[in-house]
């Protein structure tokens, strides 16, 4: 399985799945990283890693419609959303049909939508007293955050957490949450009916 990961920021979660992609732990391929501005961090992670990048132009039209024929020129198989500041156009979600995944930082569908990244995201939960908060793994539709969920783990946010403190134990399971639903995609254990989306245990 050949994987793009787009990505906006430092590109921790890029470098989680291109590491289990590469020492065996995930049988694929990460063969294409996409960011949405050139001074990305992840950019110097995939110049390290020897993996290809390019960097989108959103600025002149329908930048998804463009960006297909380096997927298929890649043979991509499956697009990884990884702290990407953009939302995907319909173009993209035609082409891949429950076949792009997203990180969220938080138990969707709470705290999610438009606006609601990053440590938006984290404050937002301190601000409102809840003591549960985590990380989700989904599937990407037109909407903001609103595609089937595929995997969930919980984070306790404990009564001294700022932002940053939650933020740091949320990646933490990011980075082993994301790289295990990309696992069991590439191992063909993940199966979607309707809303509900079932991965199968390992054999």
């Amino acid at each position: 399985m050949n994987i793009a990961i787009f990505a906006s920021g430092g590109g921790s979660n890029f470098q989680a799945i291109a590491d289990a992609c590469a020492d065996g732990s995930i049988p694929a391929r990460v063969v294409l990283c996409v960011a949405s501005r050139p001074e990305a961090g992840v950019i110097s992670r995939a110049r390290a890693m020897g993996i290809p990048y390019t960097v989108i132009d959103g600025a002149a039209g329908d930048w998804g419609v463009r960006l297909l024929t380096v997927l298929h020129d890649r043979k991509v198989d499956l697009v990884a959303l990884a702290g990407f500041m953009r939302k995907i156009p319909p173009s993209l979600i035609e082409a891949f049909p429950d076949r792009i995944l997203n990180v969220h930082p938080s138990l969707l569908p709470e705290f999610g939508g438009q606006g609601m990244y990053g440590m938006n995201v984290h404050r937002a939960v301190i601000a409102s007293g809840r003591r549960i908060s985590g990380a989700t793994v989904h599937m990407v539709d037109e909407g903001y955050d609103t595609g089937p969920v595929i995997l969930q783990e919980r984070v306790a946010v404990r009564p001294d957490d700022g932002p940053e403190e939650l933020a740091a134990r949320v990646l933490s399971v990011e980075h082993r949450l994301y790289p295990s639903v990309i696992k069991a995609f590439s191992e063909g254990r993940v199966h979607r009916e309707g809303r509900t989306v079932h991965i199968r245990p390992e054999h």
